[in-house]
């Protein structure tokens, strides 16, 4: 399942005709457009076999297709914008000349493109264009030609929005040293005749007039009212609120609940919400796992008066706990779904008689976990973590239930603003089938748990994270459910890091693994790419101010200190964790005659798309364990 499953991303209604994207890690991770055209038709991929679909910008991407959306073309199709890697330009596709080629819209050139929409009334593209240190905001013809600058941001911009009528856009922008999770703002612009930007308004976010400095929004949504609804955690959840736009502006709470209503913005595309053109739909993350429910309008007060009540939530009887990507139309839902017994793919549900359909990939059914391998299901740990505060985790049992003598693994997740999710993971299902515990740690700082708990990281990474997945384990350990003797931990990027420093700086772990981890704090600092350039600055604290602290914390610097096995997987594209970083310090616990192995993917960036490469770390450190614990 690991080396051949595809990955659906971005799903999109429009005139009843489903579209998506299929990252197939059989073709070396390529990425192909879908399109279902009516509900009982088969899968059609409407991108040359060769072309892989992928933005760069911020080196993470995300938002690669947009469909234009509205009535129906002359010849029954809509005309479709992406993102094509080989050249990073944008192409437009016709899905009524199946025959015809793509059309290139842009000129190569060191710029990149993602996240757009298309404004059908002036026949264009809108999106971001990333040139340079900057983001902007530029529209592109669908006949093709120049990119026309609309915005130019301070810093970063994205998720831009057009009003029903396409008289105005809201966007987001942040600017360093803060990432979008810590401080954002919503601004808003009437669109001018000529398609121009009038003057932008700050309407809500980071500095916003009567709103904390500290918080931060997520994807603002048109209702067909001309209202917009918004995620923001001023009130220390990402709740929605809306916004009249007509009359007298002011934002009103729609659902105060101690819920998550939005993800860290590592890539474009993403969505919680959804609007079907009669009613408002959204995923909420409530202790670590989503749910799908309708936002049910509040109490109104007197003809022309805001509500005087906030709206309700009404959860949906759906068997899926982990969800993104929503889109709605006209009573009919789509999302990426997964559970703890099906695999992330494609959901497709019926709002009004509740019936749904899921697939993992164009034609395949999604697999149930028990006859993938056993079927181990997520079960919420609650443990006293960094400071004695309730830390979760999400343990997966080993076929057997698990024993004072069973191996356990610790998993740290990537970010590190990020979460471990519940979804049917066979990377996790590969470990528990052989016998193995695993915990997965939603360690403070972690996303889904409110702003509080992601803020215990803060000026902390290295030192939480460490406490946390070392106390997830010593829980399971005290609880009977595993052997102290046999715990290992792995994680990639940030968990990579959280692995060495765990290795580095306790006494819990008998071996590890790590996937283009950090090493080197001051390297990263001084070399980052320009998404996360100043991300450091609130883990760790102001660079190179805090010098000695970087130092303090790096596990390169402290590589003595490790005394146990680690295996090594590294990329050699790999623009966020430099290769490098990985050579230093496999050579400092080679010159310790540390047992390690370094694994080297030269097609390979900062995560693996490969799905035979997948496969080999996966084997690769399972027979590293299996050695090194004597199992």
């Amino acid at each position: 399942m690991v080396g051949h499953t595809p990955r659906i991303k971005e799903p999109q209604l429009h005139r009843g005709r489903l579209f998506w994207l299929e990252q197939r890690p059989a073709e070396q991770g390529r990425t192909t457009l879908m399109l279902r055209p009516a509900p009982t038709a088969g899968a059609i991929e409407l991108t040359p076999g060769d072309w892989n679909l992928r933005s760069r910008v911020h080196d993470y991407g995300g938002g690669v297709v947009a469909v234009e959306r509205g009535a129906a073309r002359p010849g029954g199709g809509e005309r479709v914008v992406v993102v094509n890697d080989g050249d990073r330009c944008l192409w437009r596709l016709e899905t009524d000349r199946p025959g015809e080629a793509p059309m290139r819209l842009t000129e190569p050139g060191e710029r990149d493109f993602a996240d757009g929409l298309i404004d059908a009334r002036r026949q264009r593209w809108i999106g971001v264009m990333e040139a340079g240190a900057v983001d902007q905001l530029v529209a592109v013809p669908l006949e093709g030609g120049g990119p026309l600058l609309l915005r130019r941001a301070l810093d970063f911009c994205g998720y831009a929005a057009l009003s029903p009528d396409g008289a105005q856009l809201a966007w987001v922008e942040w600017q360093q040293p803060h990432m979008p999770w810590d401080r954002s703002q919503l601004w808003l612009a009437d669109v001018e005749p000529e398609g121009h930007l009038g003057p932008p308004r700050l309407v809500a976010g980071s500095g916003a007039a009567g709103q904390p400095e500290a918080c931060s929004v997520f994807q603002p949504l048109w209702l067909a009212s001309g209202d917009l609804v918004v995620a923001n955690d001023r009130n220390g959840w990402w709740n929605l609120e809306r916004l009249r736009t007509t009359g007298p502006g002011a934002w009103q709470p729609l659902l105060p609940m101690e819920a998550e209503f939005a993800m860290p913005q590592w890539v474009y595309g993403m969505r919680t919400t959804a609007w079907d053109g009669h009613q408002l739909v959204a995923a909420a993350c409530v202790e670590g796992r989503w749910q799908l429910g309708r936002v049910l309008p509040g109490t109104a007060g007197s003809a022309g008066e805001a509500e005087q009540a906030p709206a309700s939530w009404q959860p949906m009887d759906c068997p899926f706990d982990d969800l993104e990507g929503l889109w709605a139309e006209d009573g009919q839902l789509v999302a990426v779904a997964a559970s703890g017994s099906t695999e992330a793919g494609l959901l497709s549900l019926d709002l009004v008689s509740g019936r749904w359909r899921h697939q993992v990939a164009a034609g395949l059914q999604a697999t149930p976990a028990q006859q993938a391998s056993g079927g181990r299901v997520a079960e919420a740990l609650w443990f006293e973590g960094y400071g004695g505060r309730p830390t979760h985790a999400w343990y997966y049992p080993p076929q057997d239930g698990g024993s004072p003598a069973a191996p356990l693994l610790v998993k740290g997740h990537s970010g590190p603003t990020a979460m471990a999710r519940t979804g049917l993971n066979p990377a996790i299902q590969f470990w528990t089938s052989r016998g193995w515990g695993v915990v997965d740690v939603n360690y403070g700082g972690s996303t889904g748990f409110g702003r509080a708990y992601r803020e215990r990281l803060d000026g902390l990474w290295g030192v939480v994270d460490v406490v946390d997945c070392a106390a997830a384990a010593r829980a399971l350990v005290a609880a009977g459910r595993a052997s102290p003797e046999r715990i290992a931990i792995e994680g990639g990027s940030a968990g990579g890091f959280t692995v060495l420093a765990a290795l580095c700086f306790s006494d819990t772990f008998r071996v590890g693994a790590c996937r283009y981890a950090v090493a080197d704090l001051s390297g990263l600092a001084s070399s980052s790419h320009r998404f996360e350039a100043r991300y450091l600055d609130g883990l760790v604290g102001p660079w190179p101010q805090e010098r000695a602290t970087y130092e303090a914390r790096s596990p390169l610097r402290h590589a003595e200190q490790i005394r146990c096995p680690v295996i090594f997987f590294q990329g050699l594209q790999d623009r966020v964790v430099p290769p490098e970083q990985t050579e230093r310090i496999v050579a400092a616990l080679t010159a310790q005659r540390i047992p390690v192995e370094l694994h080297r993917f030269t097609a390979e960036g900062h995560g693996f798309r490969n799905g035979a490469v997948q496969i080999e770390v996966l084997e690769s450190t399972e027979t590293f364990f299996r050695q090194h614990l004597a199992l």
